[in-house]
């Protein structure tokens, strides 16, 4: 559907779930990708073994997104290893969930340092070597509790509406240099997350959503790469919304 040939592609949290979606349409499309995890290796090498047999190029780095000088050696890995950065992708995110009151600083700083400050150090480091080519897209991922809320995740929605703001401003920021930034935003995803999840409350979760289905990694990953592709030439500071309906 999309053509990444020639392409180099860094795609953050990329080992499993929505993540790994990305990272194989990635390499499906013919790019060639670098995807980091923060500790599985063994879901790390899955993901590698799904590429190979599509013909993809992918390798795998371990860092910790929070880590702001591991994001901007990354970045400056791949630019040295590959020549070029046109895609970044940041995915990588945690949530701890508690009520406010109950909300410890080391979850709140946890959050905040993986889901925004991560987000923001690689866009900080990869902004250099798009600027010096004039060209590139930033996709970051999102979530529909970013926008509407949700009560326990104080600290996560918080993290994920930042996102949304930040994306704004580097659309802005970066638009004269023919770099675009947008966002998706998934709802409910058929991921390990939402497996383990009580019947009642996925009960519930179908009832609010007018495709009466839970999305897939793969419904995800398709957003990404349009926002990330040609065919998104003339679209920057976008949210996309990815959940079957549930806010509009």
């Amino acid at each position: 559907m999309f053509d990444f040939k020639d392409k180099v592609v860094l795609v953050t949290g990329g080992s499993r779930g929505i993540g790994r979606a990305i990272t194989v349409a990635f390499a499906k499309a013919g790019a060639t990708v670098v995807f980091s995890y923060a500790g599985n290796e063994a879901a790390a090498n899955e993901t590698a073994q799904l590429i190979a047999p599509a013909g993809g190029r992918a390798k795998a780095i371990r860092f910790d997104v929070a880590d702001t000088r591991a994001c901007a050696e990354a970045v400056d890995g791949v630019v040295k290893e590959f020549g070029r950065l046109d895609v970044l992708v940041n995915n990588a995110g945690v949530a701890v969930d508690g009520l406010v009151m109950r909300v410890k600083d080391e979850d709140w700083n946890k959050q905040l340092d993986t889901n925004l400050k991560g987000a923001f150090a690689l866009i900080r480091a990869a902004s250099r070597p798009m600027m010096k080519a004039r060209a590139g897209a930033i996709v970051n991922l999102t979530s529909v509790v970013g926008e509407m809320g949700n009560a326990g995740q104080a600290a996560y929605a918080a993290s994920k509406a930042g996102l949304i703001g930040l994306t704004k401003s580097i659309a802005r920021e970066l638009a004269s240099r023919n770099i675009r930034c947008n966002a998706v935003s998934p709802g409910f995803i058929g991921t390990d997350m939402t497996a383990h999840l009580p019947e009642d409350t996925r009960a519930k979760m179908m009832e609010a959503i007018p495709l009466a289905r839970l999305g897939t990694p793969e419904d995800v990953a398709n957003a990404v790469l349009f926002l990330a592709s040609d065919a998104a030439a003339y679209v920057t500071g976008e949210v996309l919304k990815v959940n079957g309906g549930m806010y509009m």
